[in-house]
């Protein structure tokens, strides 16, 4: 059983509902259902984002408490066409979708409910797109403003996440155990990735060079960590922090993920094809994930249109 515990000592858990009228049992319920669940910190909070969202909607649509017993197939139908037609991304409702569904059948598991409301409402459709990243020129230009302010752990940070495309979390979770830097060559050690399974991957010259520039400056802590925060190992939500602010200074939106994201395409354009490597360096399991890098952009597709003449 993983602890549910996250940043701070927090339960993802606690206030879920937040001053959302609910049954005296669902609070207490959905504690045992996340207690219960192999989740990571991450998926655990959208989780409790998606269900806060659901019982919103209900106590909003139905004018009454929320017991999930009296949650009805009508009402998921519902509420996924209401975040649909609030705007909201296919791929963020189909997630609140299969969020709900999965607390719906657990609880039935447990015997709380007979029978799954949310079992038959199928997720809408989405064309296949390839995840975003970031073009050349707004890689260029987050470097040349981490480079003006002469912030080593930031060109660190994002120098290990771009060419290394891991995960947040693989990142603030790397010590200097995990590390084997030479001029010739790197390695870093993921032990605890998505689904808990352990990678090797290559560090390539340009981060293995912004990695040593700040080893030589990282401040000194107890803990073996590579990265640190002002107090301590930089977090989840340091790294998030770091991206905000960079985003502020370059015009445009960073995110990890979307970090990640532009290594992949990046790696598929000077290695065309080769989904299994990528795979491999990712940490996908199936190559089915690995395949959404092939597929255009939405950009790519609207500039390919563009192109054509009659």
């Amino acid at each position: 059983m993983s602890d549910s515990r996250t940043e701070g000592g927090k339960n993802p858990s606690d206030n879920v509902f937040d001053n959302i009228p609910v049954g005296k049992d669902e609070a207490r319920l959905f504690g045992e259902y996340l207690g219960s669940s192999d989740l990571s910190a991450n998926s655990q909070r959208a989780i409790v984002n998606d269900l806060r969202k659901f019982a919103r909607w209900f106590v909003n649509a139905n004018r009454e408490t929320l017991t999930f017993a009296r949650v009805t197939t009508r009402d998921i139908t519902d509420f996924r066409d209401s975040l649909r037609d609030q705007g909201q991304a296919v791929a963020t409702v189909n997630r609140a979708l299969v969020s709900v569904r999965r607390y719906c059948r657990w609880l039935c598991e447990v015997g709380h409910l007979q029978m799954n409301p949310a079992k038959g409402v199928k997720e809408l459709r989405m064309q296949e797109l390839a995840p975003k990243g970031l073009d050349r020129a707004q890689v260029r230009r987050l470097f040349r403003e981490v480079e003006l302010r002469n912030d080593v752990r930031a060109n660190a940070v994002f120098s290990f996440i771009i060419y290394t495309g891991c995960r947040v979390g693989d990142l603030v979770d790397l010590t200097l155990d995990d590390l084997l830097l030479s001029e010739r060559s790197g390695t870093a050690v993921f032990r605890s990735g998505k689904g808990n399974k352990q990678r090797s991957v290559p560090v390539p010259l340009a981060a293995r060079k912004a990695l040593s520039a700040y080893l030589e400056t990282r401040p000194p802590i107890e803990g073996d960590e590579v990265f640190v925060g002002e107090r301590g190992p930089l977090s989840d939500k340091g790294v998030r922090c770091l991206c905000d602010k960079y985003s502020v200074i370059c015009g445009f939106k960073i995110h990890p993920h979307l970090l990640r994201h532009t290594m992949a395409h990046k790696f598929l354009e000077d290695n065309p094809g080769d989904l299994v490597s990528l795979a491999q360096i990712l940490g996908h399991e199936n190559l089915n994930t690995t395949k959404r890098y092939v597929a255009r952009t939405e950009q790519e597709l609207a500039d390919a249109a563009e192109r054509m003449q009659f």
